[in-house]
């Protein structure tokens, strides 16, 4: 019996050992229908305050205002306590650059010269990253020179930045330089092809070659790839600059609302769909959208559209008003180090002094000769009496030969008007018809002068056009 027993105990043992482990199982089954008893799952780490517009200012992507204004907070508190340490110095400075360009607030540059000045001279060697902060600089105050300069010695320290071909490409376009802008961009390809930064870089270059296809469809890829909202924004509002450009309003206005719902500091968009809303004749819509961009961003530029925007309304103490803001603005600026002599001189040749608007020109092309300072030049003297000068520039920015590759209706809308004064008709009923196939709603100012400059020159006479004679070789 015993033995019987003892022969039992082990069936016996494994049968409730199998039992407890079945029963473990419906129980561990049953709890693990319960949420509150699930282990929680590990939270992710938020990023530390700044770090966003810490990643985008050292890449040279556009930040987020609020976020860069907690990193620059951060910044400063960091060179209090520690004011040898260079890179938070060059971080600081580079940082007051990005909030100066988008709030178009100018005292920012002198604060952030100081910082990078500082970053320098606390480590004077193998500073690349303060070096790029001064080319950025030179970029925004519209320096251009000081900013190849500057590049040109980042680029030396560490040939393979790819943050500092950007920097490069700005400098050489706002110089005239095509050729070297382009073969910098090719090198920045080769480094850094995928970057959405880089995919907009190439869009601007293209566009500026003619490219607008291209353009377009690097923008488009940019805006898919960016990292963070304000990025996104950022290369969704050049695209829709790209759209209006070409007359595509719908799509125009589409990008630049989309670039405000994902960052509502997005002061171009707005400014641009005060443009665009003001070409579909939606004129309070306009209006509106102008004064959310001014108030926050108070840009020289947005002032200007809107006071001819109130001038095509008839408008004009209104109009006044915005030019008086334009004019504050711009000496703000100057304070800042900014070189404004291009948007002074524009508003001077079309709503003050043509000849003040030359002599800034002419100072300006002597600096750096860009294909917007020609045009801007070229059409001082036309308003200053000086036709046969002024078509020399005129044609400087729109001859592909002589790098005016940009497709332009407003370049070609100054051209026609040049080349009507000078009883040129069959050149100037061709940039007139061009400027209006471009975008039949570049300017709410001048398309009317474009159709009215087009029904005094009437329709073409049938024999060709002269061989030889100004406007007969292909732009």
């Amino acid at each position: 019996m015993e033995k019987q027993a003892e022969g039992r105990r082990p069936r016996a043992v494994r049968r409730v050992l199998i039992a407890a482990v079945a029963g473990c199982a419906v129980l561990g089954g049953a709890l693990a229908l319960w949420p509150w008893e699930r282990p929680a799952a590990p939270r992710p780490v938020a990023p530390a305050p700044g770090a966003q517009a810490l990643t985008a200012v050292t890449s040279g992507v556009p930040a987020a205002l609020p976020d860069l204004a907690m990193l620059i907070a951060g910044r400063e508190a960091r060179v209090r306590a520690h004011p040898k340490d260079a890179q938070s110095w060059a971080v600081l400075g580079t940082a007051y650059v990005e909030q100066g360009r988008r709030t178009a607030d100018a005292t920012n540059y002198p604060r952030a010269e100081k910082a990078l000045r500082t970053s320098l001279k606390v480590r004077e060697k193998g500073n690349a990253a303060a070096l790029d902060g001064m080319a950025a600089l030179a970029n925004a105050r519209r320096d251009f020179r000081s900013a190849r300069t500057w590049g040109r010695a980042a680029l030396k320290l560490a040939p393979k930045r790819w943050s500092t071909y950007p920097l490069l490409i700005d400098a050489y376009t706002g110089l005239g330089d095509y050729k070297a802008a382009k073969k910098t961009l090719d090198r920045l390809l080769e480094l850094h092809p995928g970057a959405a930064a880089v995919r907009a870089r190439a869009a601007a270059l293209y566009r500026d070659r003619g490219w607008r296809e291209d353009a377009a469809a690097a923008l488009s890829d940019a805006a898919a790839a960016a990292g963070t909202p304000a990025e996104q924004a950022a290369w969704l509002e050049r695209s829709g600059q790209l759209a209006f450009e070409r007359g595509d309003l719908e799509e125009a206005l589409r990008r630049f609302q989309a670039a405000v719902r994902l960052d509502p500091d997005q002061r171009a968009a707005q400014a641009g769909q005060g443009r665009t809303l003001a070409a579909l004749g939606r004129t309070t819509e306009a209006l509106n959208a102008y004064r959310v961009a001014l108030d926050k961003q108070p840009c020289p530029q947005y002032a200007l559209e809107l006071g001819e925007l109130y001038e095509s309304l008839g408008m004009a103490d209104a109009a006044r008003a915005e030019y008086d803001v334009l004019g504050a603005r711009v000496q703000d600026e100057v304070t800042g180090g900014v070189d404004d002599d291009l948007v002074r001189g524009v508003f001077e040749a079309d709503h003050g002094d043509p000849r003040a608007a030359v002599r800034l020109l002419r100072a300006e092309w002597r600096r750096q000769p860009g294909t917007e300072v020609a045009d801007a030049l070229g059409w001082a003297l036309h308003m200053a009496g000086d036709d046969k000068g002024a078509l020399k520039f005129a044609m400087a920015a729109t001859d592909k030969v002589h790098g005016g590759a940009v497709r332009s209706a407003l370049y070609a809308y100054h051209r026609g008007m040049i080349e009507q004064e000078l009883e040129l008709a069959w050149p100037a009923r061709r940039h007139l018809q061009e400027a209006l196939r471009i975008n039949p709603y570049f300017s709410p100012l001048r398309v009317p002068l474009a159709k009215q400059a087009l029904a005094a020159l009437g329709d073409p006479p049938d024999e060709p056009l002269p061989k030889g004679s100004p406007g007969a070789e292909d732009d």
